[in-house]
């Protein structure tokens, strides 16, 4: 298998898929038809040095991934609301209010998304992990304990999340993502039959990029040695961009080796791919080859590539 380098993302009742500099998104509207929405991609940073330099370029990625995937939700959403709103004609300076209020309302999630995460998976692990402190000096205990606490809730966060119709089908349009890549990576025709018999687990998945953040957690924090807890915390959090930059790396080289010791490593991030990931049916299906073959030519890159 060969990396074709395109990624996506499952938004509500679609699909996005991007491709070097463009991006689609499709989604199945309440009619049954597929709208499709193509724009160019353009990074939250314009400099393009940053985003070719190792480590440094994940936390870049980490962050447009972020944005991105809150415009395109924002996009699929627009499509669930009541015929009555989205019927309305807005004057030209309602709608450039509205733009911004959008723009506005997408920066401060993307923050607050960032700050939940890092007091979730990095700050309150830690705190957990003082339970261990009462019971042992050792260092290597307290860090594998905190890493422990850190994984279980992010299994336990995943868990429930997904017990929600909505997200559930959200999953599901997820595994018709993965399901159109591993098809094209596997030499296969794009088409709904053999796209239903690909594999809905992928090595480059954001969901094995989260889990890497967690295990690679465990090894930053471990040579954390200051003796105030504040400054503790403070290097934690410090830290979270140096840590993201490291796990897309290992993710990036996930991607692109069959190498025997990368899929062992890989193994673990697809095992949790089976909670975020779940079967579609084949309207799904349809919308993610839609969403491929508007900014992806996968039959040239397959004659090149394969």
């Amino acid at each position: 298998m060969k990396s074709s380098n395109i990624g996506g993302q499952a938004v509500l009742e679609g699909i996005m898929m991007r491709n070097g500099g463009r991006y689609s998104v499709a989604v199945r509207k309440p009619d049954g038809d597929i709208a499709v929405d193509i724009q160019d991609y353009h990074s939250v940073i314009p400099w393009k040095t940053p985003l070719k330099i190792p480590f440094i370029r994940g936390i870049f990625s980490f962050v447009d991934s972020l944005v991105l995937g809150m415009k395109t939700l924002m996009y699929s959403a627009s499509f669930l609301e009541d015929e009555e709103e989205t019927g309305k004609e807005l004057t030209k300076e309602e709608a450039a209010k509205q733009e911004r209020q959008e723009k506005l309302f997408m920066n401060l999630t993307v923050v607050l998304a960032v700050v939940i995460a890092v007091a979730l998976f990095m700050v309150l692990p830690y705190f957990l992990s003082g339970f261990v402190e009462k019971h042992t000096s050792s260092r290597l205990a307290m860090t594998v304990f905190e890493g422990v606490v850190r994984v279980a809730i992010f299994l336990v966060y995943i868990f429930c999340i997904s017990r929600t119709k909505d997200i559930r089908r959200t999953f599901m349009y997820h595994g018709a993502e993965h399901k159109c890549i591993n098809c094209i990576e596997h030499g296969l025709e794009l088409n709904v039959e053999n796209v239903r018999k690909s594999s809905k687990q992928h090595k480059r998945c954001g969901t094995s990029f989260l889990f890497f953040v967690m295990i690679v957690s465990i090894l930053f924090c471990f040579f954390i040695t200051a003796k105030s807890q504040a400054a503790r915390v403070l290097i934690r959090i410090a830290l979270f961009p140096l840590i993201a930059g490291v796990s897309y790396e290992i993710i990036r080289l996930a991607g692109n080796s069959d190498n025997a010791v990368v899929n062992l490593l890989s193994r673990p991030g697809m095992w949790v791919q089976n909670m975020t990931t779940k079967e579609p049916d084949d309207s799904m299906i349809e919308v993610g080859i839609r969403a491929v073959e508007e900014v992806f030519d996968w039959r040239t890159w397959q004659r090149e590539n394969l």
